[in-house]
């Protein structure tokens, strides 16, 4: 057993002080009592966050992948999904999904299949568009536990301007497919929700994204904060902008629209939810104060793990929406080095202990201050 040196750091990292409340968090994401987070993890990674493809069939304004060449386009094959997949002993849960649409995967059954065979909770984040009838069934049968359907738009003419394709009634008609495809095999899941990142653009349509949810039978709607480049005016893009955020302005006709979206989630059975730490009405608060600084209650370095299609390894599934600096994003390639080793190693130290300091790193700035933990 060999000692790993401390980090030397203007400011030390915080590694005595309480973890954050853990209450609101799924089991798999929480350090277990009486564990300290610092350089290192108590925790081999439960939460796994693999993109089987960094592929897209949509072009939107909201998404970096649109505007930027990141990495080479990829889609991992079974093989070299196991590969990843296996170095990661502890997993309990999986997101298949990350900067790419997961149905552009023919494996992704396969995919999931073997997910299942090892106890795994399995989730994607889809945008609908390819939801066939063989998608359809072949997604119910594979196991998957949760689709998560990104719709960011009521009308044809909003979601088109947001997404870049007008294909808003083919989503509608594959998801109410999927809804009936389930009941009629008599399964209990897929878990179904629609997922909409909130921005100047849609919000007045959030009340009937709730009608639309209860006219396709699916039970929940979750509203999202766009993450955007926050700190870097110069490099914003797309409808990814400070003036199309929804945070902070126009306060009042937010809680009038959210108030709205409350009322019509008691009336009509669709459970209306924000992603994160919050609820729709708080996530979106104004600024908060100066020395606010809700990154150190992250858990995500020491419990949680994303690997991109070509390996690399990221934070988490925020980052590469919340800096253009995307080489100061990847911690390592678990194609070159075993995962086990870079969990150890400087990179994944030095992230965790600027994480929990008051000068964190850039794409962390904005957590919990211009989106929700």
């Amino acid at each position: 057993m060999f000692e790993i040196p401390l980090i030397a750091t203007s400011q030390p990292p915080r590694q005595g002080a309480l973890l954050p409340e853990q209450n609101f968090l799924p089991a798999a994401y929480r350090l277990p009592d009486g564990a300290v987070r610092g350089e290192l993890s108590p925790v081999s990674p439960r939460v796994i966050f693999i993109e089987v493809t960094n592929r897209c069939n949509l072009l939107c304004e909201t998404c970096p992948r649109t505007f930027f060449d990141r990495e080479p386009l990829k889609t991992l094959t079974y093989d070299e999904f196991v590969a990843i997949a296996e170095q990661f002993p502890a997993m309990r849960r999986a997101l298949l999904h990350g900067v790419g649409e997961p149905l552009l995967n023919p494996e992704l059954p396969a995919i999931i299949r073997y997910l299942k065979a090892r106890a795994v909770e399995v989730i994607i984040n889809s945008n609908g568009t390819l939801l066939t009838p063989q998608w359809q069934e072949a997604l119910v049968h594979s196991g998957l536990d949760q689709f998560r359907c990104s719709i960011d738009g009521a009308t044809p003419e909003t979601y088109a301007r947001i997404r870049g394709a007008n294909l808003l009634h083919k989503l509608t008609r594959g998801l109410a497919g999927l809804v009936e495809t389930r009941a009629r095999l008599g399964a209990k899941t897929p878990a179904i929700s629609i997922w909409c990142v909130g921005t100047q653009e849609n919000l007045a349509e959030l009340p009937d994204l709730v009608r639309l949810a209860a006219r396709l039978g699916v039970p929940e709607l979750y509203l999202q904060r766009m993450v955007y480049f926050a700190h870097e005016p110069d490099a914003q893009f797309g409808m990814a902008r400070d003036d199309r955020a929804i945070f902070g302005p126009d306060h009042d006709y937010q809680e009038e629209v959210i108030a709205e979206c409350e009322a019509l989630s008691s009336e009509l059975g669709v459970a209306f939810r924000a992603s994160g730490a919050r609820d729709p009405r708080s996530s979106l608060l104004a600024a908060q104060p100066a020395d606010f600084t809700p990154w150190t209650s992250c858990m995500r370095p020491w419990t949680t793990a994303y690997v991109t299609a070509n390996g690399n390894c990221l934070p988490c599934c925020i980052s590469p929406f919340a800096t253009s600096d995307y080489e100061s994003l990847i911690l390592g390639n678990l194609f070159a080095t075993p995962f086990a080793e870079l969990w150890r190693a400087y990179a994944y130290r030095r992230f965790r202990a600027d994480l929990l300091s008051d000068h964190p790193p850039k794409p962390c700035a904005g957590c919990g201050v211009y989106w929700s933990l």
